[in-house]
């Protein structure tokens, strides 16, 4: 079980959203949000609110995604994806290296929201 300390330590970070139209979507969260993207990539774009990040991901819909998905840090994304599998949780995504020493995996409760899982943040 974990102690308050942990679980205040717990974050969901990123906000992943699959977009269409990336330049349109770009454009949308920058006025939106009032900030230029940390990162612009053909493949992502990044924007940072605080210690919030906010992504748009060209992809997203080719992935599974239906709409954004929060991603929950974790320190081993194997054993913490076991766990959900063993509670009953299906895989959308499999673990997935997304660059920078980061992998993300993407699992479906059993009401079939998405749940993701990020380690290396």
């Amino acid at each position: 079980m974990e102690s308050d300390t942990e679980s205040q330590n717990t974050k969901i970070d990123p906000v992943i959203y699959p977009v269409s139209d990336l330049g349109k979507s770009k454009e949308l969260f920058t006025v939106l949000l009032g900030t230029e993207p940390y990162m612009d990539k053909p493949y992502y774009v990044g924007f940072r609110i605080g210690d919030q990040e906010l992504g748009l991901n060209p992809h997203g819909h080719g992935q599974g995604m239906t709409g954004p998905v929060g991603y929950i840090s974790v320190d081993d994304i194997q054993t913490s994806l076991q766990s959900l599998l063993d509670l009953g949780a299906q895989v959308q995504q499999d673990v997935n290296d997304v660059g920078g020493g980061r992998l993300t995996a993407v699992v479906t409760d059993a009401d079939g929201n998405p749940i993701g899982l990020i380690e290396g943040r």
